[in-house]
């Protein structure tokens, strides 16, 4: 179970103050920055509860295929749940459109996961190969992971306040994934889309009310 450890800071969510690196794609030097500005500790109880709560959304997301489900801890301390999209299966080479199959993975992942979460924080990160032009690579990563933001907050009618950020990193080289010899690019891993799953303001204070009748 994750989160069973000690709690954390109680922050605000996924917050334009940016600040923590969390455990990346396997053979990746490191994952996206997620996080916000650190507030009041929280106890173990109250993390116990946040960790059961993304327990059960990490189980949820689990069932998706073409997905790589991971539990991490974000800025504050606290459990969150990386969903990773391989690029390969969400677009096509190049394009920023998604393909009918990635269409089908979002819907199942709104409906099985976000929408049953409303007060889980959403924070979707776009990456690319080192392949092609810095310039192309950060336009591409970014249309990307708007283009999975649009498709959840639109066809699949995730609250757009759920969603707290998009953003595309492009080639940058703490985030491109190696293979096995840590020198070689896997540039089809490092193609992806990952969308971190963080405890809300909303959540934070709802398992701090539940912790204190304990």
């Amino acid at each position: 179970m994750i989160g069973t450890a000690a709690g954390g800071a109680a922050g605000t969510g996924v917050g334009a103050l940016i600040g923590h690196l969390v455990g990346g794609k396997s053979g990746a030097k490191k994952g996206a920055i997620i996080g916000a500005a650190a507030g009041a500790a929280v106890g173990v109880t109250t993390g116990a509860l946040i960790g059961h709560k993304m327990d059960k959304a990490a189980k949820a997301a689990k069932a998706l295929e073409n997905a790589k489900v991971e539990s991490i801890e974000d800025s504050n301390g606290l459990p969150g749940v990386k969903v990773t999209f391989d690029n390969g299966i969400l677009f096509n080479a190049g394009k920023s459109t998604l393909q009918a199959a990635a269409k089908s993975t979002l819907k199942q992942f709104a409906t099985e996961v976000l929408n049953e979460n409303p007060d889980i924080d959403v924070a979707i990160c776009g990456f690319a190969s080192s392949d092609g032009t810095d310039e192309t690579n950060l336009k591409l990563s970014q249309n990307r992971a708007d283009a999975v933001s649009s498709f959840l907050t639109g066809t699949c009618k995730v609250a757009g306040k759920q969603v707290k950020s998009s953003t595309g990193y492009g080639e940058d080289p703490q985030f491109l994934v190696y293979k096995a010899d840590g020198k070689t690019e896997d540039v089809n891993a490092s193609r992806r889309v990952e969308v971190y799953l963080l405890a809300s303001d909303e959540m934070i204070k709802a398992a701090e009310a539940e912790a204190a009748k304990k």
